[in-house]
C-alpha cells in the first residue's frame, strides 16, 4: 500500500484529504506542524507528499528546500491560498511536481496525485536493472549476479550498492552516504562506509586491492565509476 503524507494546517481540508485518500487505498499519515511534517518525511519516507505552503512553525516552501537540498526524493504536490503566478513557479521551481490553488476539488487532487505516482512507477520501471563490467543488479528481486552467479549481498550491502548505482562518477562524502543509506537518526562512523566499501570491492570488483569502479576520493568519500 502506498503512503502518502499530508501537512496541512486546515483541519476540514486534512480531514477530507484523509478520507477521500484512504478510500482510493493509500495509507494516509497526516501532521498540522511543518516542523514534524519534516520528520516524518524524513522518518516514513512515504511515496507522495500533499504539503500546504502556509504552515506554523515552518512553511510548505522551506520543507521542500530542506528535502531537495538533502536529496529525500519523495513527489511533492503543494496546496495553496496563494494564486499568483510567482508563487507557482517558486514551487515548481523548488522542485514540487505539481501546485494547485484553494479552494480546489478533491477528486481533482485526488487525480493528480494518481498521475504523478503513475510517473513515479514508470520511472522506476526503468531503473529496475543495471549493468556494469560482469555484474548484474535485479532492483524488483533485490538481486545481484556475476558471471551468472548470484551473489549472497546482505540488505545493507545491497542498499549502499544502489545508492552508488544512482549517483554514478559523483564524488559523495561519507556523511552524505550515512545519511542516505543508514538514515539520518544514525550515529555511526565513517569506519562504517569504509567497511561497507570493502565488502562490495571483495565481491564485485575484478581485483579487490585494485578498485576500479568503487574508487576512494581522499579525505571526502567514494565515487561509483560503473566503466
Amino acid at each position: 500500500m502506498e503512503t502518502i503524507l499530508v501537512i496541512e494546517d486546515d483541519p476540514a481540508i486534512s480531514l477530507g484529504l484523509k478520507k477521500n485518500l484512504k478510500y482510493e487505498g493509500y495509507d494516509v499519515v497526516t501532521t498540522a506542524q511543518g516542523d514534524q511534517g519534516l520528520e516524518l518525511a524524513i522518518s516514513r519516507r512515504p511515496d507522495l507528499i500533499v504539503l500546504d505552503v502556509m504552515l506554523p512553525a515552518l512553511n510548505g516552501f522551506e520543507i521542500c528546500k530542506t528535502l531537495k537540498r538533502n536529496e529525500v526524493d519523495i513527489p511533492i504536490i503543494f496546496l495553496s491560498a496563494k494564486d499568483q503566478e510567482i508563487d507557482k513557479i517558486m514551487g515548481l521551481d523548488l522542485g514540487a511536481d505539481d501546485y494547485l490553488t484553494k479552494p480546489f476539488s478533491i477528486r481533482e487532487l485526488v487525480a493528480r496525485i494518481n498521475a504523478v505516482l503513475r510517473r513515479k512507477k514508470r520511472f522506476e520501471r526503468e531503473l529496475s536493472t543495471f549493468a556494469f563490467d560482469d555484474v548484474e543488479i535485479d532492483f524488483t528481486a533485490r538481486t545481484v549476479s556475476r558471471q551468472g552467479r548470484e551473489l549472497g549481498l546482505s540488505p545493507r550491502e545491497f542498499d549502499l550498492l544502489a545508492f552508488f548505482i544512482k549517483h554514478p562518477n559523483e564524488v559523495v562524502e561519507r556523511r552524505k552516504i550515512l545519511n542516505k543509506v543508514w538514515g539520518y537518526d544514525y550515529y555511526g562512523t565513517a569506519r562504517t562506509i569504509d567497511n561497507f566499501v570493502t565488502k562490495l570491492r571483495q565481491k564485485l570488483e575484478p581485483e579487490p586491492n585494485k578498485p576500479v569502479h568503487f574508487v576512494t576520493v581522499r579525505g571526502i568519500g567514494y565515487k561509483f565509476v560503473p566503466d
